[in-house]
């Protein structure tokens, strides 16, 4: 247990006190990420924010890495005022066994020359098991109800306990039930997530931590990952008209869906070039949409309309046609 806290605290130390003056450091959301105790085995993934807040141009130079356990490349190098990118950070946990550090130099060129330096850690363990290796629950609607579960496994100890379990949002909901093995000396919990019906929509990327009775890994990560849909969809979301001559007229259809059947009472935003007609007026969960252009005169054209439904919880979306009149 001092061994796993010196190691965390010289980490901390580090990260903290590396180039704390650093204009750079200020562009990132977070300078480290400890995973904790995992499963020797999956890859360890962590996007690290950065805003540019400069009022120039920014420029990353290069990024490197202390270890060959861990990758890092920035997805995007060159940044405007305002925009923003992150530095992807991999952890192969098959290249180690126990705890390890690994520092992510990030090279800034422009506005000029500064190093930041980020560090993950992770405690890779081959005496703990989970399956599958992430609560996944795919794409599911919003207000759906929806659980996942997996198998946590200390392996050939039946003495490790589990205290309890900690989701890092409130949305998640999770339970831990003891799996009985009695001629087994492996010892194994049921680890069961379920999500809010008011999550909001989104693609998430979270971790749930579960605290045991072992010094050597006090809590063990399991990643979770989910895709909220909204209650209505649509597709697609903008309309592409392409050409049209003035005094001609063009027509697309799109699909909007819902998680249960519903009824388009408006639109609004349209105008005399840009109409939307629906195909029914009935209740379904599927409406088939008709949108109109009629060319008035020459020049780009885009138009966002608002379709409103009888939905009670999230009844609008929005639409956007697009297309170039040309004489």
């Amino acid at each position: 247990m001092f061994r796993y806290q010196l190691v965390c605290l010289l980490g901390l130390f580090a990260a903290s006190t590396a180039g704390a003056a650093s204009w750079a450091d200020a562009l990132f959301d977070q300078l480290s990420k400890d995973f904790g105790s995992v499963p020797t085995g999956p890859a360890l993934t962590h996007p690290f924010r950065l805003v540019n807040k400069t009022k120039v141009p920014l420029h990353i130079a290069s990024v490197r890495v202390s270890c060959g356990c861990v990758t890092a490349r920035a997805l995007k190098d060159t940044l405007q005022p305002g925009e923003e990118t992150a530095i992807f950070a991999q952890m192969d946990t098959r290249r180690f066994v126990g705890i390890k550090t690994v520092t992510i130099y990030v090279q800034f060129e422009r506005p000029s020359w500064e190093e930041v330096r980020l560090w993950v850690q992770a405690n890779s363990r081959n005496d703990v098991a989970v399956t599958p290796e992430a609560v996944s629950f795919g794409q599911i609607k919003r207000g759906a109800p929806a659980s996942q579960s997996v198998q946590l496994t200390f392996l050939g100890s039946s003495a490790t306990r589990v205290v309890d379990v900690q989701s890092e949002t409130n949305y998640i909901q999770a339970v831990l039930k003891p799996i009985e093995r009695p001629d087994s000396a492996d010892m194994g919990y049921q680890l069961t997530a379920t999500i809010r019906s008011d999550a909001p929509v989104g693609k998430w990327y979270t971790d749930l931590w579960v605290r045991t009775t072992s010094t050597e890994m006090p809590r063990i990560r399991v990643p979770l990952t989910v895709e909220i849909e909204s209650n209505l969809s649509i597709t697609p979301s903008a309309v592409s008209m392409g050409q049209v001559k003035v005094g001609a007229q063009a027509q697309r259809r799109v699909i909007i869906r819902g998680v249960q059947p519903f009824r388009i009472l408006s639109v609004k935003g349209m105008d005399d070039e840009v109409s939307v007609q629906d195909s029914t007026t009935d209740k379904k969960p599927v409406h088939v949409l008709t949108v109109t252009l009629k060319a008035a005169k020459a020049g780009d054209l885009a138009r966002t309309v608002q379709i409103i439904t009888d939905m009670k919880e999230e009844g609008e979306i929005e639409l956007t046609t697009r297309g170039q009149i040309i004489p």
